[in-house]
């Protein structure tokens, strides 16, 4: 596993994997992404994301905003260490990092809490 700085290769990547059935409903804001904004957001905060690559295929993103960690890690590659591997490497460039997690998603919270987070 390794944490690359994100490019505009991956934006679309990013786009697609937040709004995956799958993993959309672990994140607070639900809209749907359109490709557009995305792309606005992303010229704006794309340099505040890293992407996690497996032998060089894209498995989840990690990034900070305003101190509020986002990450995600694509169905095929969870389960595998890769969401701590994420924020573990996140947090030696960014420990000002806090994790805003909705109550109910449990699998973000012992994420979190693996990774050394308190409630």
């Amino acid at each position: 596993m390794e944490l690359v700085e994100n490019e505009e290769k991956y934006w679309e990547f990013i786009r697609l994997l937040r709004t995956h059935e799958d993993v959309k409903q672990g994140f607070i804001q639900q809209e749907e992404i359109t490709h557009n904004n995305h792309m606005t957001y992303m010229e704006k905060y794309g340099t505040m994301y890293y992407i996690c690559l497996i032998d060089g295929a894209a498995a989840g993103f990690v990034g900070i905003i305003d101190d509020d960690i986002r990450v995600a890690t694509h169905p095929e590659f969870q389960r595998r260490g890769v969401g701590k591997f994420m924020i573990t490497e996140l947090m030696k460039k960014h420990p000002e990092g806090v994790a805003k997690v909705k109550a109910e998603n449990e699998a973000s919270l012992r994420l979190f809490e693996s990774c050394g987070f308190v409630k």
